[in-house]
């Protein structure tokens, strides 16, 4: 908007100063021209003037009038009178043209013929004389051009000055020629003297005229300019002539030139404010039908980076944005539909792990569990043959069964105690087990099946088996705010620090290629059901074998929610 209102005044601007440079312009034609025609017209006259100093009649009165009689007298000087006549009738600008010839004191004029001598006016233009003066002389209120013949005696005294008198209302009508705006003037000036002649609306303007003009002369403005008279600002013209000694300035007021642009102004106004209205429309318009909507489509971007799934976008019109939509729509259908179908093959993979570790950890303990009874009936121990076939047999009714995946933590861990007893019955002179009392207030917490058992038996197999005396095995448990921790340490004396390294990367790395056994096996079902946050953390334990931690949630874990 901004670059709009600039342009406005821009433009503004250069028209004011166009329109004042083209009236200036042609003012100051109108003046030169004038001006210039003036001089000539001057310069005709002196011719005329210069050409009755030598004129016969007029020599013969002022040299012979004491010789002359009447008769002589009166036809000299009507002859004298006509010629000054002929010279009035040559000009418009002329009102009289006069002879004042000294030794006969006499004054002959075009208009009254011939009359007493005129000494004031005589002398008034005798002291403004000079031998080839081109001036228009100012004296007493009126305008004169003036040309004399001198005498040899009387002190230089002129024999007879010539004398034409100016027409100031003729000069004043032609001043107001260029007066062709209201409120205009035009003034007449000679150098280094007053104001000679106005014309035109400068009365008001009077009291400051001498001042404007004195600022005018000390500040040349080439022509034209601008300036201030009494509070109001005039386009001033310039024309001046060397031959006459004169200027003529003509003052235009500045609200005459800037009227015609008003409308302009006004115009340039409305269009301004329609311009703004226009901006306004398309602004909102766009906003409303293309940056809304493209920015409630990258809003639904974000929430669909964020995991959100649901987000469906609605727009009613068929127009390009709601094809966009509707492809957005379709695109998060198939990625949610993408996304279900991993990880229900992700959650099949999962059970097929678990049916697989079913079927390696049921041959291995099945195996143990046949050397354990034939040793029994070996040394004929028939109550305890009786025990340990009901604790095996529901250990595998337990293990074997296909029910759903995830069980209460009081019933895997029942499981677990089943076949620590069971170990008991083979290790009870070797091996010394600790089972801590599951706490009450996490009985009913889920969990996956097998996460307990296997590890107890992974410590009954690469620990406690090899030893020969003081086995011992601890399983207890510990409760933080938001955290189940079941431990399982031994005091196994062949884990070496490669060994823990090892398993320790294994369980960090989560190696998709992994033996899918074991431990391995348990810290992958955990954090699927829970979350990464929860799993298996092993290290060595103060009894100096292995420490296994199973952390899962409090209150059912990311997986539960």
């Amino acid at each position: 908007m901004l670059p709009i209102l600039l342009f406005g005044v821009y433009l503004y601007n250069w028209i004011v100063q166009t329109a004042s440079e083209d009236i200036s312009k042609t003012a100051v034609s109108q003046l030169t021209f004038y001006i210039n025609d003036l001089e000539k017209e001057i310069e005709r006259m002196k011719l005329l003037q210069f050409g009755v100093i030598d004129d016969e009649d007029l020599n013969e009165l002022t040299l012979t009038w004491d010789t002359m009689d009447v008769f002589k007298r009166t036809e000299k000087i009507n002859s004298l009178r006509k010629r000054l006549y002929a010279i009035q009738n040559s000009s418009p600008y002329i009102k009289n043209v006069s002879a004042h010839i000294y030794p006969i004191s006499k004054t002959i004029s075009s208009a009254n013929g011939p009359s007493e001598f005129n000494t004031e006016r005589y002398n008034g233009l005798r002291s403004t004389l000079s031998s080839r003066n081109n001036q228009i002389i100012e004296w007493n209120g009126g305008l004169f051009l003036s040309a004399a013949k001198q005498g040899v005696t009387n002190g230089n005294q002129p024999l007879f000055i010539i004398e034409i008198e100016l027409d100031q209302e003729r000069l004043q009508e032609a001043l107001g020629q260029f007066n062709t705006y209201p409120g205009s003037g035009t003034l007449m000036t000679k150098e280094n003297t007053s104001v000679i002649l106005t014309s035109g609306s400068l009365e008001h303007l009077w009291q400051d005229m001498p001042e404007t003009i004195a600022q005018i002369k000390q500040n040349p403005v080439h022509g034209t300019g601008t300036f201030t008279i009494s509070g109001s600002r005039y386009y001033t013209a310039i024309a001046s002539s060397d031959y006459l000694n004169m200027s003529i300035y003509r003052f235009i007021p500045e609200q005459i030139i800037k009227k015609p642009l008003d409308k302009f102004y006004l115009w340039a106004w409305l269009f301004i404010f329609v311009a703004i209205v226009i901006i306004a429309i398309y602004a909102f318009s766009t906003y409303k039908f293309i940056h809304k909507p493209l920015l409630t489509l990258v809003k639904s971007f974000r929430r669909m980076e964020n995991g959100d799934l649901d987000v469906n976008i609605q727009h009613e019109s068929k127009d390009e944005l709601g094809y966009l939509y509707g492809r957005f729509n379709q695109m998060v259908t198939n990625l949610g539909s993408l996304i279900d179908q991993v990880y229900k093959q992700k959650i099949m993979t999962q059970r097929a792990e678990l049916k697989q570790l079913q079927s390696q950890i049921n041959p291995h303990f099945l195996y143990n569990s046949f050397f354990i009874l034939r040793t029994m009936a070996r040394i004929g121990d028939v109550e305890r043959i009786g025990q340990f076939v009901t604790q095996l047999g529901e250990y595998f009714q337990f293990v074997t069964r296909n029910a759903s995946d995830e069980v209460l933590l009081k019933q895997e861990i029942h499981h677990a105690r089943m076949y620590t007893e069971i170990q008991e019955l083979r290790f009870s002179r070797r091996i010394r087990v600790q089972f801590d009392a599951l706490p009450r207030e996490i009985e009913q917490v889920l969990v996956p099946r097998l996460i307990v058992q296997p590890i107890i038996e992974n410590a009954f197999e690469h620990s406690l088996e090899q030893m020969k005396r003081s086995g011992n095995i601890i399983i207890r448990f510990e409760l933080a705010e938001s955290e189940i921790r079941i431990i399982v340490e031994d005091n196994g004396d062949s884990l070496t620090d490669e060994t823990l390294e090892r398993i320790s990367d294994t369980l960090d790395n989560g190696d998709e290629h992994a033996e899918t056994t074991g431990l391995v096996n348990i810290h992958r079902r955990v954090k699927m059901t829970f979350g990464e946050a929860y799993g298996l953390r092993i290290s060595r334990s103060e009894l100096g074998g292995l420490k296994v931690i199973i952390s899962i949630p409090f209150q059912g874990g990311d997986a539960h929610d």
